[in-house]
């Protein structure tokens, strides 16, 4: 009786398990005609953005042509996120924006958004006391938005052979105490200090407060307006020194960058060790020392900010909404390709 009863079953069973094989090949076609099989299979992080951490999911962003300024500290972040927003969000037109007269900086950028010439604009300081005096004076509030953690690099000549620089060693270079390098465990070599000028960039008046303790630079001391001619004077001469954001300096391939410590036993370079030598650099170039940054274990470190007016108009929605792009998945992606550390 029992054998009768399980052939009568088995045709049931065949049939059931034919239509549930159907079913499911009936989903997996419509899946992989959608794309989305083949989008998790190619592109293992589309699990992640999948979840509307995009520049295209960002709601509440205003439409209208945008100016913006400031830090030119924010520049590798700018080439990196600006384009994919404009992709992203066409609607949302940015413009980066220099001052008329001076450099660009932190104190140009507030400045002019105080001026009524930046909708937003990014520093790489702190805003200052006379500053958030400035606006109240013109009714206006300022708000620091931090998204990104930046360390101060320095950079010396490739043929300097020296291991490193405590904070008080650099302090007395830049201010003078120290003119040759033999003063710090190097070879008998004058020593060439570079440096912006003081009111051209929040990172030269972040290292004047934070290193300098305010003290003025060393006569010998020789100002160039931009990073990029510091960096190719240091190149050229072996005595040449020079500090700015660890992402302008850590990849170059002309200049070598120092290891930092507030103690002689404690050196952090800026860079994830081992150190890649500067002959390898067209094919494989140094990467930025994010743990230590992050850590807090690296010795000069800053956030960067973006510094939005709170005044209920299209101003404020423009800074809130280009932060709110930043801290995407998408927008931290970017950071970090950058060469700078997320704020988690």
């Amino acid at each position: 009786m029992s054998q009768k009863k399980e052939a009568n079953e088995t045709p049931v069973l065949v049939l059931a398990l034919t239509i549930t094989l159907g079913l499911v090949g009936c989903v997996f076609w419509l899946l992989t005609n959608n794309g989305v099989i083949s989008n998790i299979t190619n592109n293992p992080s589309s699990q992640v953005l999948s979840k509307g951490d995009t520049f295209d999911k960002v709601q509440n962003v205003p439409s209208g042509l945008f100016s913006y300024g400031g830090s030119t500290t924010w520049a590798p972040i700018r080439k990196e996120v600006d384009p994919l927003i404009q992709t992203s969000q066409p609607q949302f037109r940015l413009r980066y924006t220099d001052p008329i007269t001076g450099a660009p900086g932190t104190a140009s950028g507030i400045k002019m958004l105080l001026n009524n010439q930046l909708a937003f604009s990014h520093g790489s300081r702190s805003i200052k006391q006379e500053e958030y005096q400035q606006a109240q004076q013109l009714n206006i509030r300022l708000k620091e938005i931090p998204v990104a953690i930046d360390g101060i690099a320095i950079a010396v000549n490739p043929r300097l052979n020296i291991p490193g620089l405590t904070l008080a060693q650099l302090k007395d270079i830049y201010t003078g105490k120290i003119t040759n390098w033999k003063q710090v465990g190097g070879p008998e070599l004058s020593i060439i200090p570079y440096s912006r000028r003081l009111e051209e960039g929040g990172t030269i008046q972040f290292f004047d407060e934070n290193i300098l303790g305010g003290e003025k630079f060393a006569d010998n001391v020789q100002f160039t307006p931009r990073t990029t001619e510091a960096l190719r004077q240091v190149a050229k001469n072996t005595g040449g020194i020079y500090y700015a954001s660890a992402p302008e300096i850590v990849g170059q391939c002309t200049v070598k960058p120092l290891p930092l410590g507030r103690k002689s036993d404690q050196l952090v370079p800026p860079y994830k060790e081992p150190f890649i030598p500067l002959e390898k650099c067209s094919q494989q170039r140094n990467q930025i020392n994010a743990d230590a940054f992050q850590s807090g274990e690296y010795p000069i470190t800053r956030r960067l900010f973006v510094i939005v007016k709170q005044n209920d108009q299209s101003d404020q929605q423009a800074g809130e909404a280009y932060v709110n792009l930043l801290q995407t998945a998408q927008g931290k992606e970017l950071i970090t390709k950058a060469g700078f550390v997320t704020i988690r």
